[in-house]
């Protein structure tokens, strides 16, 4: 309840100012606040009475507009040309799987949060994963708060509602331990090339497949990213194919550095790739990592042929220390690792994996960093071991 320069209650929403004009606020359906004057207290009320009932009467110019209908719209208008293709293809595959046959055909202006808080809900009973959940409130959210600034809904409805599952951490990277063990078991084998330029460059899966001999820099001990292969069905396409696509953000275009490990399996891998071409001579591409018959890798391929080499380590261990089956993106996360292990900084590593924010780095790595920082804090007690004073001897 707002009040006079004097003290005197004026109402919900009204003060009056200190130079003694008055001031009235409201929430619009937008949910910011908006904020009007006048010299005269009943000026004010009468212009406030105004403005709170334009906004609660309003009421859409187009009252018929199903979802599905504005799903479309949204994704070509809004979508689009911002957003990489694999994205609005993540996009449309939740929408169809799991908003569009439940809410579909409602006119979007009748949506209230309980129905969106319904779709998360049963996605989450039916096993789908946080990511997932969070993709549907993520569409839903934004969707609507279009849908609000075109005029065609009060009020964002998305706005609220809750994730079921727990978020989960992809973040599994190899101990120094398995590091060893891994590669001791697939030495030689047919993607030992690949695995190793992997987890000595942090590069993306989808990075690597797409990699040339051109893309590398041997006599400035880099390498050049600036394109992924993905194996996708896109709306054109009959069947999935190989696609080549930019990243999805600028910051992973970039130069990844060449340690003499890396350096060593690129050129092995380089005349294996000769090798396998000339005995292919029907499948020819400038990828320098494919499969034996010299066709693209996805990572389907990738999984299974890291999977093999555990399941091989596996054979010999006892079941209750059997080695865990991961994805080509854990050598992602094994480099990150070592990395910060080093103490190389947070920046560094960021450049080096093409984060578009070093708090993303950081967020991912929290237990890398903590636990070097239990670490690091010890060498303080290290350097004032000499100078450390006995409190317990008494001063004569």
């Amino acid at each position: 309840m707002g009040k006079d320069l004097k003290g005197k209650e004026l109402g919900v929403g009204i003060t009056q100012r200190k130079n003694g004009t008055y001031q009235g606020r409201f929430k619009d359906r937008f949910g910011n606040y908006q904020t009007i004057y006048a010299k005269k207290i009943s000026e004010l009320r009468k212009e406030l009475a105004i403005k709170i009932a334009e906004n609660e009467n309003f009421t859409s110019i187009r009252e018929n507009v199903k979802l599905d209908s504005w799903f479309n719209e949204w994704i070509r208008i809004y979508k689009e040309k911002v957003s990489a293709p694999n994205t609005i293809r993540a996009y449309t595959c939740v929408y169809n799987k799991s908003i569009s046959p439940f809410l579909g055909n409602r006119n979007i202006n009748s949506l209230v949060k309980t129905d969106i808080q319904k779709v998360i809900s049963f996605a989450s009973e039916k096993g789908y994963s946080y990511e997932w959940q969070k993709k549907i409130k993520t569409i839903m959210k934004d969707m609507l708060e279009r849908a609000l600034e075109d005029n065609l809904i009060l009020r964002n409805p998305a706005k609220g509602t809750r994730i079921i599952a727990e978020k989960e951490n992809k973040s599994r990277a190899l101990s120094v331990e398995e590091q060893n063990i891994f590669f001791k078991y697939c030495k030689n084998t047919f993607y030992d090339n690949l695995f190793n330029v992997a987890v000595n460059t942090g590069m993306r899966p989808g990075e690597l497949f797409a990699l040339t001999e051109d893309d590398i820099d041997f006599e400035n001990g880099f390498i050049y990213v600036s394109k992924t292969l993905v194996y996708q069905k896109y709306l054109t396409d009959s069947k999935h194919a190989f696609h080549i696509e930019v990243p999805k953000t600028k910051t992973s275009n970039r130069k990844v550095p060449i340690n003499s490990v890396c350096r060593m399996y690129l050129e092995k891998q380089i005349c294996q790739k000769y090798i396998i071409s000339s005995k292919n001579a029907k499948e020819q591409n400038e990828y320098l990592f494919t499969t034996k018959f010299n066709t693209p890798l996805n990572s389907t391929t990738y999984t299974k042929a890291i999977n093999a080499i555990v399941r091989e380590i596996n054979v010999l261990r006892p079941s209750e220390d059997l080695f865990s089956e991961f994805t080509g993106h854990t050598f992602r996360h094994t480099f990150a690792t070592r990395c910060f292990e080093c103490g190389i900084d947070p920046k560094v590593v960021q450049s080096y994996l093409g984060h578009s924010s070093v708090n993303i780095t950081l967020d991912l790595y929290t237990h890398v960093t903590e636990e070097k920082s239990s670490i690091d804090i010890e060498k303080i007690v290290d350097c004032m071991d000499n100078n450390i004073v006995d409190f317990t001897r008494k001063i004569s």
